[in-house]
């Protein structure tokens, strides 16, 4: 089982192990990032929040209880790291359409109407994302894009699990009428 060789690692982390760290940030680097960047809508402060969050796992290993799953661990860190960012920022930046998304599109055979349809679907999907309070983004990302279960996320945001799941309902009720509105 996999969470059995991520605590594996923390253990190892926690006896001071920097190779474990290695293959820790090279295994939750990426999804601890894609949170971050979710929420912070920076790539600067996201791979700065990324950085941060594992030097707590780094500090912190040997507070890992085996209550939740590792992953579910991590993200809670990076939802605190995420939350010191943004009160030190005190503002949202806006999302900025990512280049290789664009040149790959641009770069096959998709006609140029498709390639422009679709970043025009991105950026109604987008502008309806920044629509949603930062509780109700942060539920979205947890259970779509990390597909957290619902008492894993309210582990993680220390909510309970019926908390969760109002913010989810709100959440894509919220996302369906401004799409709604958007589309039509």
């Amino acid at each position: 089982m996999m969470d059995d060789q991520y605590a594996a690692m923390l253990a190892k982390i926690a006896e001071g192990n920097e190779s474990a760290l290695h293959e820790f940030y090279v295994t939750f680097e990426r999804p601890v990032y894609a949170f971050a960047l979710s929420r912070l809508r920076n790539e600067f402060d996201a791979a700065e929040c990324t950085n941060e969050v594992m030097m707590e796992v780094w500090k912190s290993a040997h507070s890992f209880a085996g209550r939740s799953q590792v992953r579910t661990w991590v993200l809670g860190i990076a939802n605190f790291k995420v939350l010191d960012c943004l009160r030190r920022r005190k503002r949202h930046d806006a999302d900025v359409l990512d280049k290789e998304t664009i040149e790959t599109l641009a770069n096959d055979d998709t006609p140029m109407q498709d390639v422009l349809g679709a970043l025009d679907d991105a950026e109604i999907v987008r502008f309806c994302l920044e629509k949603l309070s930062a509780s109700q983004s942060q539920i979205i990302h947890l259970v779509f894009y990390e597909e957290l279960s619902y008492p894993e996320i309210a582990v993680m945001i220390d909510c309970p699990e019926g908390t969760v799941k109002t913010r989810v309902f709100h959440a894509k009720k919220n996302l369906m009428n401004c799409l709604a509105n958007r589309l039509h």
